[in-house]
């Protein structure tokens, strides 16, 4: 059973999902079908990915309920203008087959693009919600003092921030921030895009009680209280990162993996402060 995080908006996410970054549209709809066939309900996918009609197929072939499926999407980073937000939202609902979507994201705060002009965008999303379309609204990839922005002039607090999180980067600032206003953490990268994976403390720990270093660091996730996604394209796979609700890590092992943390050097992705591409 997938534990849920309950938002702040009352609305529920499961803990665990299937992420689709860079899964090729044209194995996306075979692949996003194992992972629900595995017993995925959670999956993450966005516009910038473009594989949301694959996405939406795979979903609709399934033979699940609409609301057994919990479908997150992400806004590109050229549609951040008010009317691009509408149209490419309406786009998103088409090609993901749906009427009402579970989560939408601004990717990337963008400072150094639109005149640093992010609050408009959130504002957008906040019509998104309230017109009935769009269950919960959230960001991607914001800075403590991007949050602190859209909050503050607006009134409407994200119900998540997604941003890269793993052992070497642990992004601290951010997850501390988001937290203060009640914003859940999805991790993105949560295996650091493969590099902590052989890790000699991940891998001592691993051995230690009979478990895959991928299954180590998805728990430690867990256990911090993250959402995650990771993404495999392979079902054995899949499967394995499925299996990690059946063991916890005891306070020291917790500990032992916190301190594998690099700071901003940890870093596998680009940095939300000045990553400006459109």
């Amino acid at each position: 059973m997938i534990p849920s995080t309950t938002l702040n908006d009352g609305t529920t996410i499961p803990q665990l999902g299937f992420g689709t970054y860079l899964v090729p549209p044209e194995e996306t709809a075979a692949t996003v079908g194992t992972a629900l066939e595995v017993g995925y309900r959670h999956i993450d996918t966005a516009q910038g990915y473009h594989n949301e009609a694959e996405v939406g197929e795979a979903i609709a072939n399934s033979g699940l309920a609409r609301d057994d499926v919990y479908i997150t999407s992400k806004l590109n980073n050229p549609n951040h203008a008010r009317d691009d937000v509408m149209r490419s939202f309406d786009e998103t609902l088409e090609k993901l087959r749906v009427d009402k979507l579970d989560l939408f994201l601004i990717h990337w705060p963008l400072p150094t693009r639109y005149d640093g002009d992010f609050v408009s965008t959130w504002k957008a999303m906040v019509e998104l919600v309230n017109d009935g379309r769009l269950a919960s609204a959230g960001v991607s990839n914001f800075q403590p003092d991007h949050l602190e922005r859209i909050v503050g002039e607006t009134g409407f607090a994200p119900v998540v921030n997604q941003i890269e999180a793993h052992p070497y980067f642990r992004n601290d600032a951010a997850r501390k921030a988001s937290h203060e206003h009640a914003i859940a953490v999805e991790a993105w990268g949560p295996l650091g895009q493969g590099a902590v994976l052989e890790d000699d403390v991940i891998g001592t720990i691993a051995a230690g009680i009979e478990r895959a270093p991928s299954q180590v660091i998805l728990r430690w996730h867990l256990q911090r209280g993250d959402i995650i996604f990771p993404k495999s394209m392979r079902r054995e796979r899949m499967e394995e990162n499925f299996q990690i609700f059946d063991f916890e890590l005891t306070q020291e092992q917790m500990e032992q993996i916190d301190a594998l943390d690099r700071g901003p050097e940890g870093r596998v992705g680009p940095d939300p402060d000045t990553f400006d591409r459109v």
